[in-house]
């Protein structure tokens, strides 16, 4: 790209991180991510090897900015804008596996209950055998 620098919050979308720039910009704004250690704000400008800390729910990306892009392209070129450190890539793994074992040991209930299911609830609720 021939740009120098772009607004942080249109790099996350371009890169795929948030799906729309506003939900690039609420994350900016709710201090969830840093370049180079520093809180952003939406209208920062981020340029190629800044490191870029993101964090999504559960999960974390530590990024290394090696492209620049201001519009939304294909999944495989967006892939090419960033690289993910390799402690980054190992801690979420991690992380996956860990939630993932965590619910298996606590498995949900398919579904909603059926009649049988809302009777033996209401039985169980008023205290009958």
């Amino acid at each position: 790209m021939t740009e120098e620098a772009v607004r942080v919050d249109r790099w996350l979308w371009a890169a795929r991180f948030f799906k729309t720039r506003r939900l690039a910009v609420e994350a900016v704004n709710g201090g969830k991510v840093e370049i180079n250690d520093v809180r952003a704000k939406p209208a920062r400008s981020v340029r190629v090897g800044d490191r870029v800390r993101v964090r999504k729910g559960a999960f974390e990306f530590h990024v290394v900015v090696r492209d620049l892009s201001a519009q939304r392209g294909p999944a495989s070129v967006a892939q090419t804008l960033y690289e993910e450190t390799p402690e980054s890539i190992e801690r979420r793994e991690l992380l996956r596996q860990q939630l993932r074992a965590q619910s298996a040991a606590f498995p949900r209930p398919h579904g909603r209950p059926d009649k049988h299911d809302r009777r033996h609830l209401a039985r169980f609720k008023r205290g009958d055998k």
